[in-house]
């Protein structure tokens, strides 16, 4: 009788272990079109890590909520991104 936890334990683990990975959906709001604003903070995460201390990444997420998603950054174009960049200065 031990060996039928065992093996159901076993069964299980081999179902899970078939299941294709997990993605990331979507991201939709409640009426269901795309969250702009999510996407814009995705964003704006995405410009952060890409320039780093050259990306103004909080001032980009404020942007988002102050005009509710409206204008989405786009790392690859400088005219979306330019209010969030910033001079990092060597010394």
């Amino acid at each position: 009788m031990k060996s039928v936890p065992i093996f159901i334990g076993t069964i299980l683990l081999a179902i899970l272990a078939m299941d294709p990975p997990v993605q990331a959906a979507p991201q939709f709001d409640m009426l269901g079109g795309i969250d702009f604003l999510a996407v814009c903070i995705n964003n704006c995460a995405q410009c952060k890590k890409l320039y780093g201390a050259f990306f103004e990444g909080k001032l980009c997420a404020d942007a988002c909520i102050q005009f509710r998603g409206r204008v989405v950054p786009d790392c690859e174009d400088i005219g979306s991104i330019a209010p969030f960049l910033n001079k990092l200065e060597i010394q």
